[in-house]
């Protein structure tokens, strides 16, 4: 099981949530006090060795602000044994790059919009007929 928001990386962590890169604190104004669908999200979280951008435990939903450093092979590669270390504990990691929070906001409030939706959605039975009017 993960550790959440270790002690090894508090001073790190507070470090970050004093200095959010423009994009990040234009998408927290938007998700601090519940704003987005009554969702609570923590910024700089910290999962195992990890620490998320932004981050709602009671859905699991991790949000990623991608900058340059990311889109590298290593970038890429890191991202990925993170994604997979976060999907092992069911946590499902939405990556967005800066500029676009700047140019599609709306786009990207849709995206994880979708996301809770469909992640506070209960479960239905295996059988149990469609919803009348479809699905």
């Amino acid at each position: 099981m993960a550790e959440y928001n270790p002690k090894s990386t508090k001073g790190y962590r507070k470090e970050l949530r004093k200095n959010l890169t423009p994009a990040e604190a234009s998408l927290w104004k938007l998700f601090k006090n519940k704003q987005l669908n009554g969702c609570k999200f923590r910024r700089q979280h910290g999962v195992g060795p990890y620490i998320l951008d932004f981050y709602c435990p009671a859905l699991k939903i991790a949000i990623e602000l991608d900058g340059k450093p990311h889109f590298t092979d290593a970038g890429n590669a890191r991202d990925h044994t993170r994604d997979e270390y976060l999907t092992r504990l069911g946590i499902v990691t939405l990556r967005f790059e800066n500029n676009i929070l700047y140019t599609h906001q709306e786009m990207i409030i849709d995206a994880i919009e979708e996301c809770i939706k469909s992640k506070k959605q209960p479960p239905r039975p295996s059988g149990t007929p469609p919803c009348e009017g479809g699905e």
